[in-house]
């Protein structure tokens, strides 16, 4: 054993046990490693920044802009709606319906792609139930990784031992020889995950807290907006038909706030905010604000039905409309306006609800008082009018809730979210493109359509995530230049001896797994795969099972977040440590190894 090998291994054991220490971050401890490679001369200083320019790096940088966009379009929410309405609201429920969902995309797919569509879905349903996102992460990207054991195609593992085979000039695996073991392991992971992990994850806290940002509710409480919100029908003969909120006279005749409309037959959002030239039709569910009083006059002399507000209806309006507390500006334009001259629909998209002056509501009618410099407002709208506000000079924003970051923005392009998404899908699963071609034409094109801006495409990457497993490659990397992975594999095959072909087995399931949790599974089953297809040989074994057990291994990178892509895709939204990789993963990675033990010599027997 030189020194390079010394050094390498040594370098392992001191990140890894720095992982497990918990006390410097993750991100920090990669780019240590990669500082340390680049200083030692064991691989080359470009060969220890590699990691960054590396093509799973890229991928998934573009996978979290795909996952932004299908969240700013509101496919996510959709998608988690779904969820909850099939699933149910318990932690048991979701979990039974979102495993064999993702594992069934993943054998079919990028077990990557399969995590980053799922991510955005996860943390809607978490905002929606305030069920913490750590809860649901890692179950999806270990659902994802068996998912990756059901087909030939599942994982590049799967393809590698397959090809070897056939190199061999032996009969290779066909598409579903995997899918027996990969069942039973997805049966007993599904059951232990549901019943077993509960226990082990962490209680994360949920991300909507972190700031300690008001929600939507508070504003509710603050203001009373949720007392003085009504749902009235337009019913046929209405004078308000054919006409526009101005003309109809709405706020200035009855005081009230008519902010948003639901009208059958629209696709592309169930609620729409109500704008200066929206025309009202016969049957519309209209939304209102105001006082009772006011609000019933309005039905007798316009024709309307009152229906009622249920908590379905007003869930679906929290994610259309919201509010915004701003002040106004001491150079203004609007002051010495009122509320009716300074055209806030028009202007803005916006209504006003609410005012303030040195603090103090104004209960009085407010809409002829002119305004003042340092005046509060409350204003009423779309969310994406409520985001425009950001670069508005007439008003400071004081207060927003923080549903603003977490409600889609951009409903309309939903449609072509998920027509783009599914051409992603399609391309991969096809053949068409390679994977990492389809996503990046994804996610360009998710920007060139305008699902998701520039700067949220930006702020979509998870820095942590991104630099730990570009930290982490090149040492994956000078592990195999210096030989230290090639000899401990020989070491551990030597010690074989004339063990039975069950011992042996067990050792190869043993090798790649543990060699998969800190490089490449690919890497690992190109190096182990070879010495398991000549030890079959040496023992006159058939190398089915050998070659079975080193591929299920491979696909059981359970134990820490860089041991796949996919654990750390799930890193930084579920919050989370090193540790909780391992008390959850080691165990299920030993009953798939009881799994693989019992059915692989069953399914492919030794002597064949």
């Amino acid at each position: 054993m030189n020194s390079e090998i010394l050094f390498v291994l040594g370098l392992l054991l001191v990140t890894v046990a720095l992982f497990i220490w918990d006390r410097v971050r993750m991100d920090l401890v990669a780019m240590g490693v990669v500082l340390v490679l680049a200083l030692s001369g064991v691989i080359t200083p470009a060969e220890a920044v590699s990691g960054f320019g590396n093509s799973i790096v890229v991928m998934i940088a573009a996978l979290f802009v795909v996952g932004e966009a299908l969240f700013r379009t509101g496919v996510a929410a959709a998608t988690g709606n779904w969820i909850l309405r099939v699933g149910g609201h318990t932690e048991q429920k979701l979990l039974l319906l979102l495993i064999p969902v993702v594992a069934l995309l993943s054998a079919f797919m990028s077990s990557t792609g399969a995590v980053a569509l799922f991510i955005p879905v996860v943390m809607s349903i978490a905002r929606s139930t305030g069920m913490s996102p750590s809860r649901l992460l890692m179950p999806l990207a270990f659902a994802a990784l068996i998912g990756g054991m059901l087909t030939l195609i599942g994982t590049p593992p799967n393809i590698v031992v397959s090809s070897l085979l056939t190199d061999a000039g032996l009969e290779s695996f066909g598409f579903f020889d995997f899918t027996p073991i990969g069942f039973l392991v997805l049966v007993v992971g599904m059951a232990y995950l549901i019943l077993v992990a509960s226990h082990l994850l962490p209680q994360a806290a949920v991300e909507r807290d972190k700031n300690g940002q008001r929600r939507l509710s508070d504003f509710a409480e603050r203001y009373g907006i949720d007392q003085h919100l009504f749902r009235l029908q337009v019913l046929p003969g209405s004078p308000l038909i054919g006409k526009t909120v101005v003309n109809a006279g709405v706020r200035t005749d009855y005081e009230i706030t008519l902010f948003g409309i639901r009208r059958q037959g629209k696709l592309l959002s169930s609620m729409l905010p109500v704008l200066a030239e929206t025309q009202m039709e016969s049957g519309d569910l209209i939304m209102i604000y105001g006082e009772l009083s006011e609000v019933l006059k309005f039905c007798e002399e316009q024709r309307c039905a009152e229906m009622g507000f249920p908590e379905v209806e007003r869930e679906r309006a929290r994610n259309e409309f919201g509010v915004a507390e701003v002040l106004v500006y001491p150079q203004s334009r609007l002051i010495g306006k009122t509320i009716k001259s300074g055209r806030f629909r028009e202007q803005y998209q916006l209504s006003v609800i609410g005012m303030k002056r040195n603090n103090e509501p104004l209960v009085a009618q407010f809409n002829g008082e002119p305004l003042q410099a340092g005046d509060s407002l409350l204003l009423l709208g779309g969310w994406r009018y409520i985001e425009a506000l950001q670069s508005n000079h007439d008003f400071l924003i004081v207060d927003t809730p923080a549903e603003l970051h977490e409600v889609p923005t951009r409903a309309n392009k939903a449609p072509l979210a998920l027509a783009i998404m599914l051409g992603m899908l399609v391309a991969m699963v096809a053949g068409w493109l390679p994977s990492l071609s389809a996503i990046l034409v994804a996610a360009v094109a998710m920007v060139v359509t305008g699902c998701v801006t520039l700067p949220e495409a930006y702020r979509s990457f998870n820095a942590m995530s991104l630099v730990l497993i570009a930290g982490m490659l090149p040492l994956a990397l000078a592990m195999d230049k210096t030989g230290a992975l090639a000899l401990l594999a020989d070491q551990l095959i030597l010690h074989l001896g004339d063990s039975s072909p069950l011992i042996a087995c067990l050792v190869f399931f043993l090798l790649t797994s543990i060699f998969s949790q800190f490089i490449s599974n690919t890497a690992t089953t190109v190096l182990v795969a070879p010495i398991a297809l000549a030890t079959a040989e040496g023992l006159n074994m058939s190398p089915a099972p050998f070659m079975m057990m080193v591929a299920i291994a491979a696909s059981t990178a359970f134990c820490t977040p860089i041991a796949s892509p996919v654990n750390t895709l799930v890193l930084g939204p579920g919050n989370y440590r090193f540790i909780d990789f391992v008390k959850v993963g080691v165990p299920l990675q030993l009953l798939a190894l009881v799994v693989a033990i019992v059915a692989v010599p069953w399914l492919f027997p030794f002597v064949g």
